[in-house]
């Protein structure tokens, strides 16, 4: 039997899981990635809250306060990038800094978890899912600096690496669909926004109890609707300015020819998939629209791009 389609957990991010009621499906999904029970005390203001017009395609971020204090990053990444790494390192930092108010201790520094959604293959790695922890070793001896009595009582800590920042990193492309542990199953709803009916992990049965699609009212399901169509856009972006930029630069004999054609290849491509967007999104488009979305430049095409995500009318995406 087909199973039901569900909300992706991107969406559900932003919608539905902020509320309390749903606490348990993010619970459930924490819980099994920290091999603990994790219960939410809050959800904190987080990027993604602010709705800008580049997040709302290519990342959701949420920030959650559990109940031992500790500070849970959850974010979804659909859009490669080189530096990510590098965000990850600024994003703790940041979030640490934050939480320490002036003339506090160091003692009181806030634990941080990052936990990362990735549907891109980061780094070099044939694993679906790295954890990464601080460690500090002898040079001569190779034993692990340890926390004294005194500490752990004041840390509250058992260990000098449960002090520090730990990173998870999902690689959910890399997934390869045998669900070999609950966490697999939570794995397997976040690449194809499906739960089996044997699927037995923490949060799965409220979750495909709440983000059953056929449930959301009907302003929202068109909404999802433009925002799954918004991520096909960008993707499709990304292929259209790596790909066929370069596919046709390589027809080209000289530097100047390949220019030339990578530019023409991606300023094309955005144009006929902005109208796709707004042909399905508006109806049919007049020809003097189309024409006008045909001639116009690359940056253009990129802010009227932005305007589609949050528009109501072809007037709002237009709007200068």
């Amino acid at each position: 039997m087909k199973q039901r389609q569900l909300i992706s957990f991107d969406w559900a991010m932003k919608r539905l899981l902020r509320s309390k009621a749903n606490f348990e499906i993010l619970e459930g999904f924490l819980s099994e990635l920290l091999h603990d029970e994790v219960h939410i005390l809050e959800i904190l203001e987080s990027e993604s809250n602010q709705e800008s017009p580049r997040d709302k395609h290519n990342r959701v971020d949420l920030k959650v306060k559990n109940g031992q204090g500790e500070l849970i990053l959850i974010e979804i990444q659909h859009e490669r990038e080189a530096d990510y790494l590098q965000r990850l390192l600024y994003g703790t930092a940041k979030v640490i800094t934050e939480h320490l108010a002036e003339g506090e201790p160091y003692s009181s520094v806030v634990k941080a978890i990052s936990v990362s959604i990735l549907y891109f293959d980061l780094g070099v790695g044939t694993d679906y899912i790295y954890r990464g922890t601080t460690h500090f070793r002898g040079l001569h001896t190779n034993d692990e600096l340890g926390l004294s009595a005194g500490q752990k009582a004041l840390f509250q800590r058992d260990s000098v690496t449960a002090l520090f920042p730990e990173y998870y990193l999902i690689k959910v492309n890399r997934f390869d669909d045998i669900a070999r542990d609950t966490l697999d199953e939570w794995i397997y709803f976040l690449k194809h926004e499906e739960i089996r009916d044997e699927f037995t992990a923490r949060g799965l049965g409220k979750a495909k109890e709440q983000l059953d699609i056929l449930k959301l009212p009907k302003t929202e399901r068109q909404s999802y609707e433009w925002y799954k169509d918004d991520l096909h856009y960008q993707a499709s972006m990304v292929e259209s300015t790596y790909g066929m930029g370069k596919w046709e630069g390589k027809q080209e004999g000289r530097q100047e020819g390949r220019q030339e054609g990578r530019q023409e290849g991606r300023q094309e491509g955005a144009a006929t998939l902005l109208l796709k967007l707004l042909n399905r999104k508006f109806g049919p488009l007049a020809e003097s629209v189309t024409a006008q979305v045909m001639s116009a430049d690359r940056e253009q095409i990129e802010t009227w791009s932005e305007n589609f995500v949050s528009a109501h009318s072809l007037d709002e995406v237009f709007a200068s």
